[in-house]
């Protein structure tokens, strides 16, 4: 994957280095282009971590500036106070997550209404789009990515199943498990909601209390790699594999390698590397040419549950591209 983009990117930006022979009203030479990125999670999520090298990579190639910013941790209200600081400093694009349209939408407003081209990525195509960006770039809709998992599991006879969710206040995290929710419901199941918070002896501690409290429970669902990670060598230790099953949204090179182990069903990856790679290009190629995609670019969800699929990109994840 990263040779054919390179090797696409290499031609976009051979094409950008003529905006500055010929310097058309109003565009830009690439190392003249800032870009910056607002999102909501932390550089510490090892989600996050994998959208922020496809961010470095792509500002390597095309020669852009290219900031990212993202609170410390998961706070709406900090991200929406450094997405206003962007605008501040009129950057040619901004990319953003939109997790909580309440806290940020004014914002988002502010940005557009300043004329600077914004691309929605991960989280947020409907609210983007409500709010008045044209632009998206991430997985189908949280809510029909969750549908098509508890589909999935509807047809394995899983039926009761918690999700753990560690970020609590992400819209896109409570889409998801609604999403699974309903996809499990016409076949007589559903879920319930576990809240935990990032740390990984807690997500350990209230999973284990939770199970206790219900035990006909058939699987846990994290709602990302991050509550994932720690339950993986919480199965382990607990002997839970075989009992219960255990699946999440997003991969983690742990989560790859209990999938190759025949631990986990599944785990679903948004191929988030793009989602930090592709604005870029975007955002650089609006500001040379002028040019301006007309449809969103969906990267997931892809089902990694098979121990040939894992290891097909386990490389990969642990080189933090996948």
């Amino acid at each position: 994957m990263k040779t054919v983009l390179k090797l696409a990117l290499g031609a976009l930006v051979s094409m950008s280095m003529l905006a500055g022979v010929a310097h058309a009203a109003g565009l830009k030479d690439p190392k003249d282009v800032r870009i910056t990125f607002v999102v909501h999670g932390s550089a510490s999520d090892p989600y996050w971590s994998v959208v922020k090298r496809g961010v470095d990579d792509a500002a390597a190639l095309t020669g852009a500036k290219v900031e990212y910013y993202a609170p410390q941790v998961f706070d709406v209200v900090e991200q929406a106070r450094l997405l206003d600081a962007a605008i501040a400093t009129n950057p040619d694009g901004i990319a953003v997550s939109i997790a909580d349209a309440n806290a940020l939408g004014k914002s988002v407003k502010a940005g557009l209404a300043a004329n600077i081209p914004m691309v929605v990525l991960d989280s947020g195509e409907k609210e983007g789009a409500e709010l008045g960006t044209t632009l998206y770039v991430g997985t189908v809709s949280e809510y029909d990515s969750g549908k098509k998992a508890g589909e999935r599991l509807a047809k394995d006879g899983t039926l009761k199943v918690v999700c753990i969710n560690h970020e609590v206040g992400n819209v896109s995290l409570d889409q998801r498990c609604q999403g699974l929710n309903d996809g499990l419901k016409p076949s007589g199941g559903g879920t319930e909601v576990l809240t935990v918070s990032p740390d990984p002896a807690d997500i350990q501690r209230r999973t284990e209390a939770y199970l206790s409290a219900h035990p006909d429970t058939q699987a846990v669902f994290a709602l990302g790699a991050t509550a994932a990670n720690p339950l993986i060598p919480f199965f382990r230790q607990k002997e839970l594999f075989g009992k219960i099953k255990l699946y999440t949204f997003d991969i983690s090179p742990e989560v790859l390698d209990s999938v190759v182990a025949g631990e986990m069903g599944f785990g679903m990856d948004a191929q988030q590397y793009l989602m930090g790679y592709l604005p870029v290009v975007y955002l650089v190629e609006h500001a040379t040419h002028g040019f301006w995609p007309q449809n969103n670019a969906y990267t997931g969800p892809l089902f990694i549950d098979s121990p040939d699929k894992a290891k097909a990109i386990l490389a990969l994840a642990k080189d933090g591209i996948r």
